[in-house]
């Protein structure tokens, strides 16, 4: 069995932190200080294919959340908050109508229980194009996906990747093949009888599409004591784009 990388920090109940697609749990690292210092053991887990854990040609909503089964097994967990963001959110979300008993809370950030079409090709074609055998620095790599992507943030998000593989030749931490590959899999809905009974929050950024108020019935269907709540002056990168908000709605939603 392969294990997930982790970085725990802080002491009491767990709360388990869960990456977006193309993402890494040092993304979550500010917030998750703040989460430790606020009486929380907080897990910043990387999931499959992303940040320091391993790679596999196995990709799928059932087997990521199988993954964070055998991590809170093999942590020897009880009573899990489990937090996730996009990709993350849809694993949060089978995982708690997989198996309950594991989860006490659940908070998903910016993402609903539905079918969302492919919407990544232009950042999976601009990071294929890059030629990481002559490029040499961050910046070097930046100028060359501004071709492709014009948002200098989500060009800095993706390039927080890069690391130095050996000497002078750079690479990604996410396994971009498999990712390109699983596209499909990435929008894909949790099962349609999947259902959580416990307390659940629902955080929308304010600017962003990816929750809809005709989206809330299906969130009630699957999660019927869901709460959803928007996060002001934020897109789908909430928790970075006005994590103040996010941190504050997160923790009454635990503490209550």
């Amino acid at each position: 069995m392969q294990k997930l990388h982790s970085t725990i920090t802080g002491e009491g109940k767990p709360l388990l932190i869960l990456h977006g697609f193309l993402g890494m749990s040092d993304n979550w690292k500010t917030l998750g200080n703040k989460y430790a210092e606020s009486g929380l053991q907080t897990h910043l887990i990387d999931q499959r294919n992303h940040g320091k854990s391993f790679h596999s040609a196995e990709f799928n909503y059932d087997i990521l959340a199988n993954d964070i089964k055998e991590y809170i097994v093999e942590h020897n967990l009880s009573n899990c908050i489990v937090l996730g963001h996009s990709m993350g959110g849809k694993t949060a979300m089978q995982l708690a109508c997989s198996h309950p008993e594991l989860v006490s809370k659940l908070l998903i950030a910016d993402i609903a229980p539905k079918f969302y079409p492919p919407h990544h090709h232009e950042i999976i074609n601009g990071l294929q194009a890059l030629d990481l055998n002559a490029i040499t620095s961050r910046t070097e790599a930046s100028e060359e996906l501004s071709k492709y992507i014009s948002n200098s943030g989500i060009r800095q998000f993706l390039l927080k990747n890069l690391f130095w593989k050996e000497k002078g030749k750079l690479d990604f931490r996410f396994n971009l093949e498999v990712l390109a590959e699983r596209m499909e899999q990435i929008g894909e809905n949790i099962e349609a009888s999947a259902i959580f009974n416990k307390p659940t929050l629902f955080l929308r950024g304010s600017k962003s599409e990816y929750i809809l108020p005709l989206d809330y019935d299906a969130i009630k269907i699957h999660f019927p004591k869901a709460k959803i709540e928007t996060i002001s002056n934020a897109g789908h990168w909430l928790h970075a784009e006005n994590p103040k908000e996010f941190l504050e709605k997160s923790l009454i939603f635990i503490r209550n």
